[in-house]
C-alpha cells in the first residue's frame, strides 16, 4: 500500500556553487577614520557604490574632532563605533570584533584614504572563490597613476642582516592573482575563519606593523594570501610637493612606533638571537644616524630625537606596547 499519493511533488535537492555561496555570504566593511572627513566621505561613497555592495559598513571613529562625528550621525546606512584615538590597530580591533559579533562571513578592511573602484570587491571575491585555502585577498593600490607598494613572498625570521620581508619585488600592474605573504590594511578581504584561528589585530601596536603582525599570524594559522591586480583602490596623496625635511618633520612622531613595532615583531617571532635583538637595533641605528647627521641642516630631525629612537628599540625588545606619551 502506498504511503503517499502518486501525485506527490518530487523533492529536488539543489547544491549551490561556491560562487553562489560567496554571493549570499554577509560581507562587512570596516573603515577606520581619524580627522579626515573629506577623505572619509569619498571612501564611504566608493564602498556603497560597489557592484557587489557590502551588507554592512562599520565606521570606527577614533575620536575625530573635525566634524566627522556630526556627519556620521546623519548616515543611516552606516554602523558607527566611536572611541578614543587608539590608533589604526585599535580601530581595526574594535571594528573587526564588531563585525565578527554581527555574523560577518567576510570582512573588508580599509583606512579612510583609499577609494575602491566599483568592481574592486567583486574582483577580490572572485579571487577568494578561485583559490581554495586562501584566507585573504588584497587589491592593487594606485596613487597618481602608479601601483604603489611591494609584494613579498615570505617572512625572514632567521637572517638578521636581511629584511624581514623576503622575496620583495614591485607589485604587478595587471595580470592574474599572485600569492603574497602580507598586505597592508588598505583593502584586504578577510575570511571569518582567519580571525577565528589567528585572532584580531594587536590593538596595542597603535600604528605601524599591525597589518604585518595580523598577516604573519594568518600564515602561521595555515591561510594563504593573494594579491589581485584586477581589484583596484585609488589612494590619496599626501606631502605632494613637500621637501624631504618637511616630510620627515611631519612624519617624525610616527617613527617611534615604526621602530618599536618592527623591533617587537622581530623579537616576538624571530628564531634566533640575532633577529630578536640585532635586526631591530640596526634599523633604529639607521634612523639615529640620520638624525645625527641631518639635524644641523634640516628641520626634519633634531638631536633630541635620538634618545626617543633608542627608547623605541628598548621598548620593542621588552615588548612594551601601547600608546606612549612622547
Amino acid at each position: 500500500m502506498a504511503m503517499f499519493p502518486s501525485t506527490a511533488v518530487p523533492i529536488i535537492y539543489y547544491t549551490r556553487t561556491r560562487e553562489e555561496n560567496y554571493r549570499i555570504m554577509k560581507i562587512t566593511t570596516v573603515i577606520v577614520t581619524y580627522n579626515r572627513l573629506e577623505l572619509l566621505r569619498q571612501t564611504v561613497g566608493a564602498v556603497l557604490g560597489q557592484t557587489r555592495r557590502p551588507d554592512e559598513v562599520i565606521v570606527v571613529n577614533n575620536g575625530s574632532t573635525d566634524g566627522t562625528a556630526e556627519w556620521l550621525a546623519g548616515q543611516a546606512e552606516l554602523t558607527v563605533l566611536t572611541q578614543d584615538n587608539v590608533g589604526g590597530s585599535g580601530g581595526f580591533f574594535a571594528g573587526m570584533q564588531a563585525a565578527m559579533a554581527g555574523g560577518a562571513d567576510l570582512l573588508w578592511c580599509m583606512d579612510d584614504d583609499v577609494f575602491p573602484r566599483a568592481d574592486c570587491l567583486e574582483r577580490q571575491l572572485e579571487a577568494l572563490e578561485a583559490t581554495p585555502g586562501t584566507g585573504i585577498s588584497a587589491p592593487a593600490r594606485v596613487q597618481e597613476g602608479k601601483v604603489v607598494g611591494r609584494r613579498f613572498t615570505h617572512y625572514n625570521l632567521t637572517n638578521p642582516l636581511a629584511s624581514m620581508y623576503g622575496g620583495k619585488e614591485r607589485f604587478a600592474e595587471g595580470g592574474e592573482p599572485v600569492p603574497v605573504a602580507g598586505v597592508p590594511f588598505e583593502g584586504p578581504l578577510v575570511r571569518r575563519e582567519v580571525v577565528e584561528r589567528a585572532g584580531l589585530p594587536n590593538r596595542d601596536l597603535f600604528i605601524f606593523c599591525d597589518d604585518t603582525d595580523f598577516c604573519l599570524r594568518a600564515g602561521l594559522a595555515g591561510f594563504g594570501i593573494v594579491y589581485v591586480p584586477a581589484a583596484v583602490m585609488d589612494k590619496a596623496s599626501f606631502f605632494k610637493g613637500a621637501s624631504w625635511g618637511e616630510r620627515e618633520e611631519k612624519k617624525k612622531w610616527k617613527r617611534y612606533y615604526q621602530v618599536r613595532n618592527a623591533t617587537y615583531l622581530n623579537h616576538h617571532y624571530g628564531r634566533n638571537w640575532g633577529v630578536r635583538y640585532l635586526r631591530g637595533l640596526l634599523g633604529a641605528t639607521g634612523y639615529m644616524l640620520t638624525a645625527l647627521f641631518t639635524a644641523p641642516f634640516s628641520r626634519g630631525w633634531r638631536y633630541a630625537d635620538i634618545p626617543r629612537l633608542w627608547r623605541a628599540w628598548r621598548d620593542g625588545v621588552t615588548e612594551r606596547l601601547g600608546r606612549i606619551a612622547l
